[in-house]
């Protein structure tokens, strides 16, 4: 009887020790072990408000291809429900492919996916596609939106210089991400667009306060940014104008007291779907305004569960880091969920009227292109960096621990 071949004496090394053995996984084990340490919570979340978007998306796309057909060509009326499903489709299989990748790994994509998105941001202000007013996307055979991509990058690429700390406490990591803020913040208003240069703000600060930034600064941080919403506000025109709007009412810039009476029209449970009227004059109904149309056709309940579920995800989000020891996947999973939680409360406060319009979509919900799968790119790395053995114990208080930390002073 022939020996096993790793303990021939071709497979040992020096002093007789047995040379490593790769191990090779089929595809069936490494399906069992994603669906070990995936967070089936957070994945049955996103697959409801996936399912959301699709009706609502089916019940906005007559609105819009009315409101965006000519004299000359007529849009069929599911134009926007059929490439949304697409869309869909192509998002969700981008997120769960992500959602198998390492934490080392997620990182590495997200460093290389924000590295080239930053390179493309200074392209965007030269060449690319003006749309009302602003130069955000390019032509790739699709119309892309690097700053949508950015998003996740930005939140890796800010965890991972801040995660240095842990080899060197003496790095000055806060000031590097704040100048990769101020460079970011700069390219976006060149575009411009304050949404997302304030979205980012809000990423950037929570991931600096966990990282350990003194709530002392909090009064300059704010001093800085109402200096930089004044100067926006005397020479960014289109953000004049809608700030006007929405603390004095306007005419030429009353969209969001139009998205607010479309939300209130269908009442409690709503008119029913395709039977909205107001929708028929929102604009952007498939995308800004969605959540406008959820409320005329499925009523103020549904409105109100959209919210439930958003909470509920960023929550869960949240819960799986309150024990989390690795600094990098605590700081890159809040600044993921923050820019996910962020844009989803801002479109819906701007449908509420609590907002001044900022054209963001509703992330899941919406239609979109980029956007879509911008926004399964965010939560793939989110699901991939919250991926946890359900056996190993944790060392750390993570999110608990360094909370109360800064609680009592430490």
């Amino acid at each position: 009887m022939t020996a096993p071949a790793y303990t021939s004496p071709a497979a040992r090394g020096r002093g007789n020790y047995l040379a490593p053995v790769p191990v090779q996984r089929r595809w069936r084990d490494a399906l069992r072990i994603w669906w070990r340490e995936i967070d089936k919570v957070l994945l049955l979340l996103i697959g409801l408000l996936m399912s959301i978007g699709i009706v609502a998306v089916a019940a906005a796309s007559p609105a819009s291809a009315d409101r965006l057909s000519t004299a000359s060509v007529t849009l069929d009326d599911f134009m926007f429900f059929k490439r949304h499903l697409v869309f869909q489709f192509m998002g969700l299989a981008l997120m769960i492919g992500l959602s198998f990748a390492s934490r080392d790994q997620a990182r590495r994509i997200g460093i290389l996916v924000g590295a080239v998105m930053l390179a493309l941001m200074f392209v965007v202000p030269i060449f690319g596609e003006e749309k009302n007013g602003a130069r955000r996307w390019i032509n790739v055979g699709m119309s892309l939106q690097p700053s949508e991509f950015l998003k996740p990058g930005f939140a890796i690429i800010c965890a991972w210089i801040l995660s240095w700390r842990l080899r060197d406490p003496g790095l000055p990591v806060i000031a590097y991400v704040s100048g990769l803020m101020a460079l970011v913040g700069g390219l976006l208003m060149l575009q411009p667009n304050l949404g997302d240069a304030i979205l980012f703000g809000g990423i950037w600060l929570v991931m600096v306060l966990l990282a350990g930034m003194q709530w002392q600064r909090l009064a300059v941080l704010g001093g800085v940014a109402v200096s930089c919403l004044t100067l926006a506000y005397f020479f960014y025109e289109n953000a004049r104008n809608r700030i006007d709007g929405f603390l004095g009412g306007g005419t030429a810039f009353d969209q969001v007291d139009l998205a607010q009476r479309t939300l209130l029209a269908g009442g409690w449970t709503g008119s029913g779907l395709w039977l909205g009227v107001r929708k028929m004059n929102l604009p952007e109904a498939h995308t800004d305004y969605i959540f406008s149309v959820i409320g005329e056709e499925f009523g103020l309940i549904t409105c109100a569960l959209v919210v439930v579920l958003y909470c509920g995800l960023v929550l869960r989000a949240l819960m799986r880091l309150v024990n989390e020891d690795n600094l990098f996947a605590l700081l890159a999973g809040a600044g993921l969920i923050t820019q996910f939680g962020g844009q989803a409360f801002i479109n819906m406060l701007v449908n509420l009227g609590l907002f001044p319009s900022k054209g963001m979509t509703l992330p899941l919900i919406s239609y979109g292109g980029s956007s879509t799968l911008a926004v399964c790119f965010t939560l793939g790395l989110l699901l991939a960096i919250t991926r946890r053995n359900p056996f190993l114990a944790r060392e750390a208080g993570g999110l608990r621990e360094l909370i109360e930390r800064k609680d009592t002073g430490a």
